[in-house]
């Protein structure tokens, strides 16, 4: 694993043991689809609790 890779699995915890076990795995191939999974949950999240709701929820 590349020492950046490593670096920045130390900083983020849980999400970094994940990439790092993808990475590992190589299943390399799944870190864009969970990484657009997880980017998705913290859009609808932030938009559960702010003003701009109404505009978020017309995109799904």
């Amino acid at each position: 694993m590349p020492k950046a890779l490593r670096a920045a699995g130390r900083r983020v915890g849980i999400m970094g043991e994940l990439l790092g076990f993808l990475w590992e795995r190589k299943l390399w191939w799944l870190i864009p689809m969970v990484s657009v999974l997880l980017l998705l949950g913290v859009i609808l999240i932030f938009a559960q609790s702010s003003a701009i709701a109404p505009f978020i929820y017309t995109l799904f």
